[in-house]
């Protein structure tokens, strides 16, 4: 499958002037620039961007293009739709970052930064019966979760710990909701908004905190809050075992703790910049 990274944005260093400067970068998956054109914004709309792919298109066509940012998911979506290319919205683009974090690093304008909304609360239909903190051999984790009857499930082959340089033995933290009778709905809800990491975040006191999803491009959501300090004392354990397993971390809902039954499963993994 080919795949190919996109972005389409403002040059940073041009915000204050009269007619920015956009920039149109396309990469594949191992990094190797594809295209890299300008325009003035008066210019950036889908048309010059088809102008700009449809070439390249006729050339070589990939399967589909990741895009992470928002505000080029749109004018990229019209302009690949009129061209027969499917867009994947994704912040996985770790080559296409690759290069801009290049180019940020000799012009000094950080155009990686993304502009994130408050975190919203998990809508109360959904809300399991309880959740827990687990852990898992990375050594067995994948078979564990690929062979069991698992209505919905994400496990990027890229995240596979071997992929990641994990040793077997390391233990890869990870949450565990039981749902209820709402764990399909929960689990097709996460389906729907795109797990990416899960985080803990301490109060100042730090005998308190929440667990905070983040999902989609930008969006983030409230999992979980609670007022215990074992549960804080837990839940800083969680985020320690994160940096031994290099980030790595997954997601679990059941029905109940039975362990015969599994609605959904995410391995996630904190995109780093």
């Amino acid at each position: 499958m080919k795949i190919w990274q996109a972005d389409f944005y403002k040059n940073p260093l041009d915000h204050e002037k009269p007619n920015p400067q956009w920039q149109l970068i396309i990469c594949d998956d191992q990094g190797q620039i594809i295209c890299q054109e300008n325009c003035q914004q008066k210019e950036a709309n889908s048309n010059w961007l088809i102008s700009q792919l449809k070439p390249i298109f006729q050339q070589n066509n990939p399967d589909f293009i990741q895009v992470f940012r928002p505000q080029s998911l749109n004018l990229l979506t019209l302009a690949v739709k009129e061209l027969g290319v499917k867009i994947q919205a994704t912040r996985r683009t770790p080559e296409l970052k690759a290069i801009l974090k290049q180019q940020a690093a000799k012009t000094g304008a950080n155009s990686l930064k993304l502009d994130q909304p408050p975190p919203q609360p998990l809508p109360q239909n959904l809300w399991g019966e309880k959740w827990r903190f687990v852990s898992f051999r990375g050594g067995d984790m994948i078979e564990f979760f690929s062979d069991r009857p698992i209505p919905i499930r994400d496990i990027p082959e890229a995240l596979f710990p071997i992929n990641l340089g994990i040793a077997s033995t390391v233990n890869i933290p990870g949450i565990i909701i039981y749902g209820g009778k709402t764990s399909m709905y929960l689990a097709r809800w996460l389906a729907d908004i795109k797990p990416v990491c899960l985080n803990y975040i301490p109060t100042e006191m730090g005998h308190s905190g929440g667990l905070i999803l983040e999902a989609g491009l930008v969006d983030r959501w409230i999992l979980a809050t609670f007022e215990d300090p074992e549960m804080a004392q837990a839940a800083q354990q969680y985020e320690t075992q994160k940096q031994t397993s290099k980030g790595l971390h997954f997601l679990v809902v059941q029905p109940d703790d039975s362990e015969i039954t599994y609605s959904g499963f995410w391995l996630l993994r904190e995109e780093e910049i």
